[in-house]
Formats: structure tokens, C-alpha cells, sequence
């Protein structure tokens, strides 16, 4: 996609503005590996992301060929995953859904012609897949430009800071001061995380 025309939307916004002009742009670039792409963002659930990018790559470092499929996912033993540093909750949670894209068709093709609302309905089916998971997934993988993720945490202190608020925004606040920013609020949530710099990468 052209970010120049999200970024001369947003531009309009005299907040986001000030964040324009101090950060450089982000650069979206779809993935096609949907189960690499979800597993990833499992293992970064509420986490620093420095600490999970470390936990992934050594999760990665178990897999024949350093590749990340549903075969090798369910080949593997629980306690060598815990050994690198995921819970046994999160452990499941993959296994889910490697047992998901075994047993279902999840195809590019398919997947790009679905709405956002549509991908939520299939994907929040799958034990350890939480709305969270699937903003990732909209916004990484598939480069949805209008999607706002209420429960990021590094979210709202974003705009705890950006709006000068008492406390961290409701979803009703977010809906509300993220409105000027449709349809590209996913752009503006990536401004959002550099403010906050936990270690996210774009």
C-alpha cells in the first residue's frame, strides 16, 4: 500500500501530526505465512517485546529446519517448549492451533477476500486466540489499514499520553478519540507504540 496517503490523512489531526514529523514512517509489508504469523503472535501475548522476541526465537531454534508448520508444532514435546520460556497455557494454545490449520482451509486466497469482522468470527473459535491476537494478525499479516486493538495495553498509554489523560482510555474513549483517524487507524496505532517504545517492532 501507499503509506504517503494514509500518512497526509492522518496529517489532518493535529496530534498525530506532532508524531508524524518526530517519527519515521512505518512500512507494512503483508505475509503470506498465516500459521507463522499467528504463532508468533501468541508467544508475544502479554509480553514485553524484547522478552518475547527472544522466547520466539528460541522456540523457533526447536523446530526442524527452523520452520514454523502445524507437522513440526505438534511433533514437539511439551517441556522442551516450556524449557525456552512459554507458559504451558501458551503451549496449548499453539498446539490449538496447529490442530486448527490441519483440519481447516485457511488459504490466502480465501482469507483476503474476508472482512475483518469475518477473520474475527472464524479465528476467536481457536482456544488461545484472543481479539488481540487476531488485531495482530489483521494488522501484520494482512495490512488491514482501519483496525484499532482496545486491549493493547502499550495502546492506551499511547494515548494516555498523546490525549494528556488522568488515566488510560476505556474502549469507548478509544472509539471516540480515534475517530478523525479512520480509515487508517492502524497506521496511527503504529505511532502510537513509539511513543511508548516497549521494544515493539513494526
Amino acid at each position: 500500500m501507499n503509506i504517503d496517503s494514509a500518512l497526509e490523512f492522518l496529517k489532518k489531526d493535529s496530534k498525530m501530526s506532532k508524531l508524524i514529523r518526530i517519527y519515521d514512517p512505518p512500512i507494512l509489508k503483508p505475509q503470506d505465512d498465516y500459521f507463522y504469523s499467528l504463532v508468533r503472535s501468541i508467544v508475544f501475548q502479554q509480553l514485553n517485546g524484547k522478552v518475547a522476541n527472544i522466547i520466539f526465537m528460541r522456540f523457533i531454534d526447536l523446530l526442524p529446519r527452523n520452520k514454523i508448520n502445524p507437522e513440526n508444532v505438534l511433533m514437539l514435546n511439551n517441556n522442551e517448549m516450556k524449557k525456552v520460556g512459554l507458559s504451558f497455557q501458551k503451549i496449548n494454545y499453539i498446539k490449538n492451533l496447529a490442530h486448527f490449520f490441519n483440519e481447516n482451509s485457511f488459504e490466502k486466497n480465501t482469507v483476503e477476500k474476508m472482512s475483518d469482522d469475518e477473520i474475527s468470527e472464524l479465528l476467536i473459535k481457536i482456544k488461545g486466540v484472543g481479539q488481540w491476537t487476531i488485531d495482530m494478525f489483521l494488522m501484520f499479516t494482512l495490512n488491514r489499514l482501519d483496525v484499532m486493538p482496545y486491549s493493547d495495553l502499550a495502546i492506551k498509554k499511547g494515548m494516555k499520553s498523546l490525549f494528556n489523560l488522568n488515566e488510560l482510555p476505556t474502549k469507548h474513549d478509544m472509539k471516540s478519540l480515534s475517530i478523525n483517524w479512520s480509515p487508517f487507524r492502524t497506521i496511527a496505532c503504529m505511532y502510537l507504540w513509539k511513543i511508548v517504545d516497549d521494544g515493539f517492532e513494526w
